[in-house]
């Protein structure tokens, strides 16, 4: 691949990710009927590595050479993996509606930035500025407009509990910290033997809480389907993309990527279930897209 080559796709990157992470809710909707979530999970992590193995010994990739890299990876796969799905998965499947669980989880971009906005540059300033402030304020502004209609506008609201508030707000707090350590600790090293630890520990995290559900996998064409696109698009297209965002991007510009992708889901959705799109889903898009774009956007350079 040549350099141009090489420049397209990273700047095509963050678009690519958002539009595979906004599958997870449609997968959600074929496979949690036929599967208990955290069953569900621990089958993908499970297909999952045995996809990257062979993929790591045919390429000869090298694996982490510091027994710390191995540990701070692990503590990613099971923040990142293990408790921002399995915490959403069971949110939704206790009850609580998509509109809800993804507005809860959109706070990850704020929660990242005021994180961040404790720290200082060399210059002593935050390391959020005001226009990126304003493109977070903007993006969850749009967020709120694009999943309003799902939060009960007009019909009862969705099924809110302890429980399933505990699993939504604890995979909230999950992805922000795992995209923060992640930028912090995890030195650069190749995608897939990199994914295939965080998985491993993923797996591991997840396997007890997988043998205490009762319910048994259906296995059947749905559910297959579901399997299939959570193994070969979620997790070694959509994790592997967001692994690369977060080694080579600011926290807070790739958490605001998070933004944009109940608008794509409603979008996906509309094309696949002919779902109901509103003006003011258009217009939450819209928003949410220019915000988006001011948090992204490269910072003037300083004469």
């Amino acid at each position: 691949m040549n350099f141009a080559q090489d420049s397209v796709w990273l700047r095509a990157t963050p678009a690519v990710f958002v539009l595979i992470w906004s599958t997870g809710f449609i997968v959600a909707r074929f496979g949690m009927p036929h599967a208990p979530p955290f069953s569900f999970l621990l089958w993908r992590y499970v297909f999952s590595i045995l996809c990257f193995l062979p993929w790591i010994w045919l390429a000869r990739v090298a694996w982490p050479r510091e027994r710390g890299q191995w540990l701070h990876l692990a503590v990613t796969g099971v923040l990142m993996h293990a408790a921002y799905l399995g915490g959403v998965w069971a949110a939704v499947r206790a009850g609580m509606g998509s509109g809800l669980s993804a507005l809860i989880v959109g706070l990850q971009p704020v929660l990242t930035a005021i994180w961040l906005s404790t720290l200082t540059g060399h210059d002593g300033e935050s390391t959020v500025t005001r226009r990126q402030w304003l493109g977070l304020l903007l993006g969850f502004a749009g967020l709120l407009m694009v999943v309003w209609r799902k939060l009960g506008a007009g019909h009862p609201m969705d099924h809110v509990t302890p429980v399933n508030m505990a699993f939504a707000v604890g995979a909230l707090l999950a992805i922000t910290a795992g995209t923060l350590y992640q930028k912090r600790f995890v030195q650069p090293c190749d995608v897939r033997t990199a994914n295939t630890v965080q998985l491993v520990a993923a797996a591991l995290a997840t396997l007890p809480l997988a043998w205490l559900e009762s319910e048994g996998m259906q296995w059947n064409g749905q559910l297959m389907g579901a399997m299939a696109w959570s193994v070969l698009g979620l997790t070694l297209g959509g994790s592997s993309l967001l692994y690369l965002l977060i080694q080579r991007g600011a926290a807070a510009s790739v958490a605001s990527l998070m933004y944009l992708v109940p608008p794509t889901t409603a979008l996906i959705a509309w094309v696949l279930f002919d779902e109901q799109i509103t003006a003011v889903t258009l217009l939450g898009t819209a928003i949410t897209a220019v915000g988006v774009s001011l948090v992204i956007r490269p910072a003037p350079a300083k004469a």
